[in-house]
This record gives structure tokens, sequence and C-alpha cells, in this order.
């Protein structure tokens, strides 16, 4: 890899209610130790230069978890566009590629990190990453051709034809840092949830005449946590991985 800057991005304050549990979601242990710290040391080994967390108002646990790296304050739950720009401050004169992580997604590799870095530096202002689970059920769809990522469809706007794609979401996305936050800001919270959705980014730089990509990771590594049964789920992959 070229000696360009990376930035990342975790985004850290979704709240463990679906887990029933006071901690906050990314601090749910998986294989002993919290799942952001999973992601840091990933980030880590990729060779990241700059890693910002962006926490909840009441996310002090996660702020020192994850110290001496610096945290930014999302005050309300708007949405995942919402949380991203919450990280301007630290990032806003930073011009090298910044990469946008889900902090109860543990399980990506190195590799699978820096393969978006490369794919961005082709010349795309955003990169999703994709992967094809056995049951695509409500994820959102990557709509493809050939190299060129045309747009992500939610699964409850997809036409029968585009539900057939089975190449999903994982939600992770790599940014040109010296475009991102021009996009962002053009992200609108018209929908029903009255929310700034981090997905809005593709169809906004393609309006922009800026070019989307998407690349493939293998299923277990897109794998989050929302629920109990998902955090198990989870530990089984990480203790495959670990005995490997």
């Amino acid at each position: 890899m070229s000696d360009k800057q990376i930035a990342a991005i975790v985004l850290g304050a979704g709240k463990g209610t679906r887990m029933n549990s006071d901690l906050p979601k990314v601090m749910m242990p998986v294989a002993g130790k919290p799942m952001i710290r999973h992601i840091l040391d990933v980030l880590e080994k990729a060779g990241t230069d700059k890693i910002v967390v962006v926490i909840a108002p009441d996310g002090d646990l996660v702020k020192k978890e994850v110290a001496p790296y610096p945290t930014c304050v999302q005050e309300k739950q708007l949405g995942t566009g919402h949380a991203v720009m919450a990280a301007r401050p630290e990032l806003c004169t930073f011009h090298g590629d910044i990469l946008v992580i889900f902090g109860d997604q543990p399980m990506y590799t190195e590799e699978t990190i820096r393969r978006m870095v490369e794919k961005r530096r082709e010349g795309y202002a955003v990169v999703c990453l994709g992967f094809r689970p056995k049951d695509p059920a409500r994820y959102g769809r990557l709509i493809m051709k050939g190299d060129n990522l045309e747009r992500i469809v939610e699964y409850k706007d997809a036409s029968e034809e585009e539900r057939k794609i089975n190449f999903c979401n994982s939600g992770m996305m790599c940014f040109d840092g010296e475009k991102m936050f021009e996009i962002l800001a053009s992200v609108s919270n018209e929908n029903a949830a009255g929310e700034y959705y981090l997905t809005d980014a593709v169809a906004i730089a393609l309006r922009m005449g800026l070019k989307c990509s998407a690349i493939e990771c293998p299923v277990e590594e897109a794998a989050a946590a929302n629920t109990r049964e998902e955090l198990a789920v989870l530990e089984q992959y990480m203790q495959r991985r670990l005995k490997k």
C-alpha cells in the first residue's frame, strides 16, 4: 500500500438494549474482550494512522476502553450518517482514506481492510463492503454494474428482481477523505424514521459525478451482534478463528 494515510471512524454509540444489558453494545465481550477492542486491534494491524470512536453522551465506559484514541460524542441518535458526521471535528483536515466501521462487527480482518483501501485508491469516492449470506433476508442489496456500484437498495424498497440479488451490504465503507464530509453534508433525513442514513452517501456521490464500487468479504466477517443469540454466534466464529 502507498504511504497515503488511513483513518477509521468506529461507530460505538449503540446501546445494549436488545441484549438486555446496561453495557454499551460495543463493550459486550467476545472471546474475553469487548467487541470494540477486536476492531481496534485489527485496525492497528492494518496500519491505520488515525482512529476516532463515536460514542453516546453516556459513553464513558467506551471512552475509557478506547483510550488513548480520541472520541466524539453523538449527542442524539439520529442515524448512521449523523454518527459519522460527529467525527468531523477530528477529521475535517484529513485527506487520506477514511474507513467507517460499526463497533458491533468484530470479525473483520486486516486483509479485508487493506482490500477496501486498495479498491478505494483505484479512483472511487466510496467503496462498500458486501457479502453473500445464505439467506439475504432483509439486508440492503448492492446493485453492481461491472465494477461500479450503482446503488444500495433497502430490502423494503427493492423490486422482486432486486430481492433476488444476494450481494448484501455489510455496513463497512471506505471514503475518499477529501470528499467524505462534503458528500455526507448532503444526506437528508426526509424518511419515515427522520434519520440520516450513511448508505445515502452512494446516491449522493453518484449525483456529484463520482464513482462508487464494492468488494466482497466472507459471510462470517460481516456478522454483527444485535441480540444475545447473535452474540453467541460471534463467539463461535471468534473461537474458531483463534484455534486456527
